[in-house]
C-alpha cells in the first residue's frame, strides 16, 4: 500500500484499532488536555491533544464530519505557535506569542461568523429574507434546551429581530476586528453575550464555547490587566529588549532559526489555504493554485465554514423499537435526544452525543443514505453491549427481541397552555416506518419482514 495513506488518513489507529488502543488515545488526550489547562508544557501537550483528536476525526467517518471538529483542529494547530515554550512558562511574558498566530486565530474567529453570513445569503433560503428563520429554530435544532423552549414561545417580532441582529453581527459587527483596540473591545462586549445566549438555547457541542474563547483574543493586555490583582499581574516586558536577550547562537541558534522557518512556512500555508477557501465560497473558480489547499484537507486545519445556511422546517425523530410478537413494540429510550413527551430538553454542551446527533440528520433523509440506522437495528437483534450503551436502558434484558424496527415521529413544542395542563414539553405524531423491520431467521441470517413506505416530504 502507498505511504500516501498516512497523509490522507493521519491517525494513530494505523498502529492498532482495537478497543485498548481507542481507550489509550482517549486517556492520553484527556491527560494532556488537563496539563494544558494547568499550563504545563503547553506546546508539547497541545501537540499531543491535536494528534489524539485528529486520530479520531480522520477515521470516524460520518461521526466526525462536523464543522465544530474542523474548528477545534484548526484552532488547536494554530495554538501550537501561540502558546509559550517551556515546561512552566507562566504568563509567557518572556516569550510573547507570534503576531501571525494571533492574527490567524482571530482570522478563524472572523471567518466562522462572516462565512456563516455568506452561506445564508448564497443558499437562497427564503426564511432568512422574510425574517422567519428563527421562528422554528429553537424547536428544530438537533438537541434543544429547556431555555430554548421558553424562548420559542416569544412573539414573532422577537424572532424577526434576532434574524436581523444575526445578519448584522455576521456581516458588520465582526468587521470591528480590523479596527483599533477600543472598537475591538466593543465587539467583544457584543459577541460574547450573543454566544452565551446561543449556548443556553441550543446544544451545539463545543462549537459556541470555542468561538466564545477565540473572542477573548479581541482583548489585549491593557484591557485585561485592570481585572487582575496587582500581586498576580505579570511583569511588563519590553518586546524589543526581550528579543535581544532571547537571541541564541551556535547549534541552539540554528535549531531556533529552523523552528522559526518551519513555523513561518506552516502559518503562511494555513493563511493562504483559508483565504482560498473563503474566496471559493463566492467564486465558482478561484484564480489561484489549489494544490496547497487540497494537501491540507486531511488535517482539517484550513477549513471553510458556514452555519445555518438552510433552516429546517420541522422536527423529526427516529425511534428504535423491539418486539417479540410483531404487534406490541417497546421503545429503546435515548440518553439525550427528545423522546418522552414530559421530559424537559436539557443542556448537554459542550458534550456531543454523536449517535443522537447523527440520528437528527438521518431523520431528514432516507434510510438508504443512513446505513448506521440499519446497522444499529442489526446490533439490537443480538443485544450488542456496545450499541446498548448508547441508550438509556434495554427493554429486553433477558434475551434480544425477535423483531427490531425504526419508526419516524414528527415532534412539536407544546403550547404554554398545553404544558400547564399536561406537564408535557412535546407533542408528536407517528409518520410511519423509517427503515425496514428486521428479524433473525433460524439460519442466523438477518432479513427484512417489512419495508417502509415512502414517507411524506420533510426537511
Amino acid at each position: 500500500m502507498s505511504a500516501s495513506r498516512y497523509w490522507n488518513v493521519p491517525s494513530l489507529f494505523w498502529l492498532s484499532a482495537d478497543s485498548h488502543m481507542l481507550m489509550a488515545v482517549v486517556w492520553i488526550g484527556l491527560l494532556t488536555s488537563v496539563l494544558v489547562f494547568l499550563n504545563v508544557s503547553p506546546r508539547l501537550n497541545l501537540l499531543i491533544c491535536f494528534i489524539c483528536f485528529l486520530s479520531f476525526v480522520a477515521v470516524a467517518g460520518d461521526f466526525s464530519g462536523y464543522q465544530s471538529d474542523g474548528m477545534l483542529l484548526e484552532a488547536g494547530f494554530l495554538a501550537l505557535f501561540f502558546a509559550p515554550p517551556g515546561v512552566r512558562p507562566g504568563y509567557g511574558a518572556e516569550h510573547p506569542p507570534s503576531h501571525v498566530s494571533l492574527f490567524l486565530l482571530l482570522w478563524e474567529w472572523f471567518r466562522i461568523y462572516f462565512e456563516s453570513g455568506m452561506v445564508k445569503i448564497l443558499s437562497g433560503d427564503p426564511q432568512w429574507r422574510n425574517l422567519t428563520a428563527m421562528d422554528g429554530y429553537y424547536q428544530n435544532s438537533p438537541l434543544p434546551t429547556w431555555i430554548g423552549w421558553y424562548v420559542a414561545h416569544l412573539p414573532h417580532w422577537f424572532h424577526a429581530t434576532t434574524v436581523v441582529i444575526t445578519l448584522v453581527l455576521e456581516f458588520v459587527v465582526v468587521l470591528m476586528l480590523f479596527f483599533p483596540r477600543r472598537i475591538r473591545l466593543i465587539c467583544f462586549c457584543i459577541v460574547t453575550p450573543w454566544q452565551i445566549g446561543v449556548i443556553l438555547t441550543g446544544n451545539y457541542t463545543f462549537l459556541n464555547y470555542l468561538v466564545a474563547v477565540l473572542g477573548f483574543l479581541l482583548l489585549d493586555d491593557l484591557s485585561l490587566r485592570r481585572f487582575i490583582p496587582v500581586r498576580l499581574r505579570p511583569p511588563v516586558v519590553d518586546e524589543e529588549s526581550n528579543r535581544e536577550q532571547g537571541r541564541v547562537t551556535g547549534f541552539r541558534g540554528g535549531l531556533h532559526a529552523a523552528a522559526v522557518s518551519v513555523a513561518a512556512v506552516m502559518l503562511t500555508w494555513v493563511g493562504y489555504a483559508t483565504a482560498v477557501e473563503m474566496g471559493a465560497m463566492v467564486m465558482s473558480r478561484v484564480p489561484l493554485p489549489i494544490a496547497p489547499v487540497k494537501a491540507l484537507e486531511p488535517f482539517r486545519i484550513a477549513n471553510q465554514y458556514g452555519l445555518f445556511a438552510v433552516m429546517t422546517r420541522g422536527r423529526y425523530e427516529i425511534e428504535f423499537q423491539g418486539s417479540n410478537d410483531g404487534v406490541n413494540w417497546q421503545p429503546y429510550l435515548f440518553r439525550y435526544k427528545p423522546q418522552a413527551l414530559n421530559e424537559a430538553p436539557r443542556i448537554y454542551a459542550p458534550y456531543q452525543p454523536r449517535f443522537d446527533w447523527n440520528l437528527w440528520f438521518a431523520s431528514l433523509g432516507d434510510w438508504r443514505q443512513n446505513e448506521m440506522v440499519v446497522l444499529a437495528e442489526e446490533r439490537l437483534l443480538s443485544n450488542d453491549g456496545d450499541v446498548l450503551e448508547l441508550f438509556r436502558g434495554n427493554p429486553f434484558p433477558q434475551s434480544p427481541p425477535r423483531y427490531v424496527r425504526a419508526v419516524l415521529w414528527q415532534y412539536w413544542f407544546t403550547s404554554l397552555e398545553e404544558k400547564r395542563k399536561t406537564g408535557n414539553w412535546w407533542r408528536r405524531q407517528m409518520l410511519g416506518l423509517y427503515a425496514p423491520t428486521i428479524t433473525r431467521g433460524a439460519d442466523g441470517q438477518i432479513g427484512a419482514v417489512q419495508m417502509p413506505k415512502e414517507l411524506p416530504p420533510h426537511d
